[in-house]
């Protein structure tokens, strides 16, 4: 087939999970498929990043969305109905330019990432399209209100505009397909189970276990400036943390990922170190005895927990963290629901080395019997195919 991909960011370096996705999703699509990527950014995208996806496409088309369009349509937004995200990510002059385009490329599939790009191949009545909600943004959203202090009313708002686009946005699609069940069971739109499940997979080749130092007793990696991730830091270090120091008053912590905020930043001290991004994130995963994920807010499947299981690490989370993963509580992974039973579980890692390892290695397991790209793909292909079949 010849397909044209549309995200919202381009998908490379792998800092963001919707990049993560589209990423190996477009590698292993380009194996039977003719692929043309167009991508909308907010920041200029590098000619090597660019090369790096001309690997797998016929054709790379790189939209950069201009910011004082994004302030107006942010600013007119609080008189719209339509979602902020969506507000932010559209703009007519590119949607003229991706409407000629697609024209000329005149794909036999278009295959949407996210809500915030529905709007420029809504009306392409011409071709059959798939839409990837990946997570509930709604919910999301909705989780994140009693932390947003000042902007709990603008999250109130948004959390309600996203339940009614995501109930629009599935009108506009020949198929749709979601990154878990549960994130699934938020779409509220009387035909929801129509939605496939398509999950996300893990190079288990890649990240699996090489000789690294452990200098840590914890870890957390993730994206630092994406809210979900900033409250779990702060969770860490200023919650569980001094609780933690009472039984092990020489714990060492380390949270590491792309964009630290000056917040996050002020966090470090004699027990916990505060890193940015590092080009090979094996190496911050491997340097903890344990990957603590505390998630309390966000959606969807966490790839920081598939990373850390592959690669043999114990890991402690949330309930939260948890539903889409699914992995067996006490014998895959630890889960963990208030700041008592993290502080147990945590000791029980910490003193234990036996079942430290023996988690890590179960966790392994289900991983690679349970998240795979090749398959996982294979499911997508095989959806549009279908319809593609019957036009």
């Amino acid at each position: 087939m010849r397909l044209i991909v549309l995200t919202s960011r381009f998908p490379y370096p792998l800092d963001k999970g919707d990049k993560l996705r589209a990423f190996h999703q477009l590698k292993s699509l380009s194996k039977n498929n003719e692929i043309h990527l167009i991508s909308l950014s907010d920041t200029l995208v590098e000619s090597n990043h660019e090369q790096e996806l001309k690997k797998y496409c016929k054709s790379v088309h790189v939209f950069k969305l201009k910011k004082w369009k994004i302030l107006l349509n942010l600013a007119m937004g609080l008189f719209s109905n339509k979602p902020f995200q969506v507000k932010y990510f559209y703009q007519a002059a590119i949607h003229k330019k991706i409407t000629r385009l697609i024209k000329a490329i005149d794909p036999d599939h278009i295959y949407c990432q996210l809500i915030r790009c529905v709007a420029y191949v809504q009306h392409e009545h011409h071709y059959s399209k798939t839409l990837d909600y990946m997570d509930a943004f709604s919910k999301g959203i909705e989780r994140r209100i009693n932390s947003a202090s000042w902007m709990k009313p603008i999250f109130k708002i948004e959390a309600q505009r996203l339940v009614k686009y995501e109930n629009l946005a599935f009108e506009y699609f020949d198929n749709h397909c979601i990154i878990s069940e549960h994130d699934r069971s938020y779409i509220f739109h009387e035909k929801k189970n129509q939605i496939k499940i398509i999950s996300n997979g893990i190079d288990s080749h890649y990240f699996s276990s090489k000789e690294v130092k452990k200098k840590y007793d914890l870890v957390f990696i993730g994206n630092l400036s994406y809210a979900p991730n900033i409250d779990t830091s702060l969770y860490i270090a200023q919650e569980l943390l001094p609780l933690l120091k009472e039984k092990f008053p020489l714990i060492k912590v380390l949270i590491c990922g792309a964009n630290p905020s000056y917040q996050l930043k002020k966090l470090a001290n004699d027990n916990i170190e505060i890193i940015g991004w590092t080009p090979d994130i094996r190496n911050a995963y491997l340097a903890g005895k344990i990957f603590l994920a505390p998630l309390r807010i966000g959606t969807g499947l966490q790839n920081k927990l598939l990373e850390a299981m592959s690669l043999g690490l114990p890991c402690i989370t949330s309930p939260l963290a948890n539903q889409a993963l699914k992995a067996k509580d006490g014998e895959q992974i630890l889960v963990a629901n208030s700041l008592e039973q993290y502080i147990q579980q945590i000791d029980l890692l910490l003193s234990n080395q036996q079942i430290r390892e023996s988690i890590g290695g179960k966790a392994r397991e289900y991983i690679k019997a349970a998240f795979d790209w090749e398959s996982s793909v294979a499911e997508l292909e095989k959806i549009m195919k279908a319809k593609q079949n019957n036009i």
